[in-house]
């Protein structure tokens, strides 16, 4: 059974996107492995934060996380914070990671741009992140495009602490699913559905009420024309309300186009769309309202974090050793 790693940040309102690209794929996963799913509320530091905002939101993603059907017997669920190893080899791994690696980060690119005050954090990022993957040696990392070039530096980390030190991590390899993956935003088809859009238009929130979702799909962008047909280059915006349809349906592509043939135009394409992702988001807003008023987070998150950490300890005691760091 290979072991799985992977987490979502607690900066904004988880989406659709991220339910249809990662969270689906969780479920899927953890019955064909050994999963471990954090909260990487420490990687949301790395842009200011209000903490009564941050408590909220970190709570809301790991509700969110059993609401979608992740097991606690079957995986483990934690808060990055509540594992104190993540912090300890991030800095352990930034020693060993060069400025021009980290400066080629797109991510930091992006988010650095046109800012006068940059924090280190969101610099040295990747560090932490690899550290996230390597201290359960993970085999597999569900991930998305945005992050492909951080998984490939976390390669380089283990690679390079394997040769200096003698192996110690396994090398791990990217996950991605072939369906799903990546889901777009509803104001502009090229880039991709984000809760950190400053639209709130542009993105589906997991726990947006039903009449919220009706309005934003009425609103999403289309072309000027009438015909309901996938065509990624030609047709973007409506390739990716189609894409939402067949991934929140048991439709095929094939069968949205030909149940809107005939040049009736988008309305009653959209309206139809909206039912269907409501009802697809209904049951998990029902089962986060009885886990947020039951109290049975916090007993899950603890649990998972004492597996995490069984797992987690044993890696940083072998890596100080390997580095030579006295431990008494």
């Amino acid at each position: 059974m290979k072991r799985v790693l992977s987490g979502m940040q607690s900066s904004g309102r988880l989406t659709l996107g991220n339910y249809i690209g990662a969270l689906r794929n969780y479920v899927k996963l953890q019955d064909e492995h050994k999963c471990y799913f954090m909260v990487a509320n420490l990687h949301a530091l790395t842009v200011p934060q209000e903490p009564a905002a941050l408590k909220e939101q970190t709570e809301s993603v790991a509700a969110l996380y059993l609401a979608a059907g992740i097991d606690p017997s079957k995986a483990s669920i934690f808060l990055q914070s509540s594992v104190k190893e993540h912090a300890e080899l991030g800095w352990l791994l930034t020693t060993l990671t060069y400025m021009g690696e980290l400066e080629r980060m797109t991510q930091f690119k992006d988010k650095s741009a046109g800012k006068d005050s940059i924090g280190v954090g969101l610099f040295t990022y990747p560090s932490l992140m690899a550290a996230d993957i390597l201290l359960y040696n993970a085999d597999l990392i569900p991930v998305g495009d945005d992050q492909k070039q951080h998984l490939e530096l976390t390669r380089d980390l283990a690679l390079r602490f394997n040769k200096r030190f003698g192996d110690t991590f396994t090398i791990p390899q990217p996950y991605i699913p072939e369906v799903g993956a990546r889901i777009m935003g509803l104001d502009d088809a090229s880039k991709k559905m984000s809760k950190s859009s400053p639209n709130p238009g542009s993105f589906i929130a997991m726990l947006d009420e039903p009449d919220v979702i009706r309005k934003k799909f009425s609103r999403a962008v289309t072309d000027s024309g009438r015909e309901v047909k996938y065509d990624p280059q030609n047709k973007p915006e409506i390739s990716n309300l189609i894409s939402i349809y067949t991934q929140c349906s048991e439709l095929t592509v094939a069968q949205v186009e030909a149940k809107y043939e005939g040049g009736q135009g988008y309305g009653t394409f959209k309206k139809d769309l909206a039912e269907v992702v409501v009802a697809q988001l209904e049951p998990i807003q029902t089962r986060y309202r009885e886990i947020r008023e039951s109290g049975e987070l916090y007993e899950v998150l603890r649990k998972g974090a004492q597996e995490a950490t069984e797992l987690a300890s044993a890696t940083v005691r072998e890596v100080k050793e390997k580095m030579g760091i006295v431990q008494p």
